[in-house]
């Protein structure tokens, strides 16, 4: 191992959601979850994206067995597919209300997890499934 810095060969992980509803789900992320926006590009016949910023992103790979342990201790039971988006927030209590209120389905309330972070569920628009997720722990 070297003490060198090596530059990152990714620069940056961008996450593409199709969404029926495009506005709808542009106001629930910008606006419900507070993503300051980075672009907005509208193009000939109607076709449109947004691009939000989410701080630090990292690609968090789970085998299945990983995945039910996750959905048993945040949910409760499996509801979980594939594909679920993780945002590290400062009080996920508070942030959980806010996109109920802004639109999301609740699945599951904060909980705290064995790792010492609370985490919910939610349903959000563009079907993506989302935890939120507070560390409950300082960094070192």
């Amino acid at each position: 191992m070297t003490t060198e810095a090596t530059p990152p060969r990714v620069m940056q992980l961008r996450l593409v959601v199709e969404a029926e509803d495009f506005a709808e789900a542009v106001a629930f992320f910008r606006d419900g979850l507070g993503m300051p926006e980075e672009f907005f590009v509208e193009s000939e016949g109607g076709a449109m994206v947004a691009a939000l910023q989410a701080g630090r992103a990292t690609l968090e790979i789970v085998n299945p067995a990983q995945r039910r342990l996750i959905d048993r201790l945040e949910v409760g039971r499996e509801v979980s597919g594939k594909f679920r988006v993780a945002f590290e927030v400062a009080d996920a209590t508070t942030e959980t209300e806010r996109l109920v209120t802004a639109g999301a389905e609740l699945v599951a309330p904060p909980t705290e997890t064995p790792w010492r972070s609370l985490n919910s569920r939610l349903e959000a628009p563009a079907g993506l499934q989302i935890t939120l997720f507070q560390e409950l722990d300082p960094a070192d």
